[in-house]
């Protein structure tokens, strides 16, 4: 059938809407649910609580009401049981160094342990430097030591001046490293740099909470590392009893540790050390929230593209100062949550549906250790022949100025990097280098365990250009992690919609184009990680 011009114009304007809709985000919308998942009412949505279960029931009907499809047979949520290992008050833990006893909460800070109720451990230790292992990078601080059945004694951190995303991954594979050497234990020396942003005050005090952990297939809490049976953190007194009578002292260590390249050599420790301390597990029910929009194409829709946030924060402490005890995470992760929403709308009502399908994910006990995502990423709700093809996390995106740049943790990794480059500059934003090198926040977010699966990632932070900088170190030094984080702080909620815009631009790039991502070719973490799976050529 033919047309004459003026009738096919209007035919294609009043169709094309229905292939390519611009997407519309509301400031207002994204309030709403930030308001709602901030509110006292839901006590901190510490995971395993009622109030993180009435986040999680909103997140669902979110998704039901989008018109979303159930990742998991029946329901909105994927169970996680999370086991919490609290130290016996009645029998204090401590650490005896050379004869010297350190009570647990002076100079040592000592988590429980869920999968020993009673334990005294023991045994020689050795410094081992900052502890690092990587066979890519010709790094091994263990090298020429004995470790098998001893402490290892580690730096905190990475040498400075490492490139901060490798660093950050070796600093987090130090026990795995030290249980491949032999070692029981690890005891953690805070590095300067360490204390300079989170006084030891802080760090003691972290042992007064339970370690949390999920219940794995045998019924055991999920640990990584088994055979590191014990775990401290010295200081003070307790750091240099460590070195007493050694070949070296911890203040030259230290020192040397300060300067950019610096790599303390390891050596035997003199003292015989004795972890004590006795713990009890209990149980509390969780749940990842999970929705798939599916895809369009029909070679395409097994791919699957994972947009996630942290739905959880930390609760209610009774030893947080001043009246105010409730942890209402506003920021974080309110604002990671309700732009996960947003453009979850925005996929429901732009149109054409992406090509790849797209699995919505809102994860539990982020702020326990990444858990509700390493949950799924070691239990993935994909249907058969389903693959999971890259991640797009929203994490505490700093929302109190109109931000001009971002940060994209892992893109440079892989060929998320030139979608993610075209997604910012469509909504008129830049892209800039980690500003917060030292804080290692590569693997300090739940995309991280996908990473850790293989899978190619990357992690929007607002960035430091103009008011950027003043507004995100104020908020670290004065709201991260405390109860003034809630709903009163000025946010900016059209910087709030234009965060969800430029994710939702990376997403559907990486959901329709050609090909899906891929590490780059002698990437760290892609040879890491994904040592088999092909590899595009690393741009020049």
């Amino acid at each position: 059938m033919r047309f004459r011009l003026p009738v096919l114009v209007s035919l294609l304007a009043l169709a094309a809407p229905a292939f390519a809709q611009e997407p519309t985000f509301s400031p207002d919308a994204i309030r709403a649910d930030v308001t709602f998942l901030a509110d006292d009412l839901l006590e901190g949505r510490d995971a395993g609580t009622r109030g993180y279960d009435i986040a999680a029931r909103f997140v669902a009907a979110r998704f039901a009401a989008l018109g979303l499809t159930q990742a998991v047979k029946d329901s909105w949520y994927q169970p996680v049981t999370l086991a919490l290992a609290d130290l016996d008050k009645s029998a204090p833990a401590a650490l005896t160094i050379g004869g010297q006893r350190f009570a647990n909460g002076t100079d040592v800070a000592i988590g429980g342990f869920g999968r020993e109720a009673k334990q005294s451990i023991a045994a020689g230790a050795v410094f081992v430097g900052y502890g690092l292992q990587s066979d890519r990078e010709k790094i091994d601080d263990y090298a020429g030591l004995d470790l098998k059945g001893k402490f290892a004694v580690a730096l905190s951190g990475s040498p400075v001046g490492m490139p901060s995303e490798v660093g950050a991954h070796l600093a987090a594979e130090k026990a795995l490293a030290a249980q491949k050497a032999g070692a029981i234990g690890l005891i953690t020396l805070p590095s300067p740099s360490l204390l300079a942003r989170m006084p030891w005050d802080k760090l003691r005090e972290r042992s007064n909470d339970p370690v949390v952990s999920w219940i794995d297939g045998q019924g055991q809490p999920y640990v990584r590392t088994p055979a590191i049976r014990a775990t401290a953190t010295v200081h003070g007194p307790a750091a240099d009893a460590l070195f007493a009578g050694s070949r070296g002292s911890l203040a030259a260590i230290l020192k040397q540790a300060g300067k950019k390249g610096g790599r303390p050599k390891g050596f035997a420790l003199k003292p015989l050390v004795t972890l004590e301390r006795a713990s009890s597990v209990s149980t509390a029910p969780s749940a990842n929230v999970l929705a798939v929009l599916p895809g369009s194409d029909p070679a395409l829709a097994h791919e699957y593209v994972l947009l996630m946030a942290h739905l959880d924060h930390n609760g209610v402490k009774d030893s947080a100062k001043g009246d105010d005890k409730i942890y209402n995470g506003a920021m974080d992760n309110a604002s990671g949550t309700a732009t996960m929403l947003a453009v979850a709308k925005a996929f429901t009502e732009g149109g054409a549906r992406p090509k790849r399908s797209i699995l919505f994910a809102a994860v539990t006990a982020e702020e326990d250790g990444l858990l509700g995502s390493q949950y799924l990423a070691k239990h993935p709700v994909l249907p058969a022949g389903g693959k999971l093809v890259g991640v797009v996390n929203l994490d505490m995106p700093i929302l109190t100025y109109d931000f001009q740049d971002v940060v994209a943790f892992g893109a440079e990794h892989s060929t998320l990097g030139p979608i993610v480059d075209r997604a910012a500059q469509s909504v008129g934003v830049a892209l800039s280098p980690d500003p917060l090198p030292a804080e290692g926040l590569f693997t300090r977010s739940d995309h991280y365990r996908f990473v850790q699966e293989g899978v190619p990632a990357v992690f929007l932070m607002t960035g430091f250009a103009g008011p950027g900088k003043a507004a995100f170190e104020h908020f670290l030094k004065t709201q991260y992690h405390q109860p003034s984080d809630q709903i009163d702080l000025p946010f900016n909620w059209d910087a709030a919609a234009k965060f969800a815009r430029v994710n939702y631009a990376i997403a559907r790039q990486i959901a329709d184009a050609p090909e899906a991502p891929c590490w780059y070719a002698q990437d760290f973490f892609g040879d890491a990680f994904a040592a088999e799976q092909p590899k595009a050529p690393m741009p020049k």
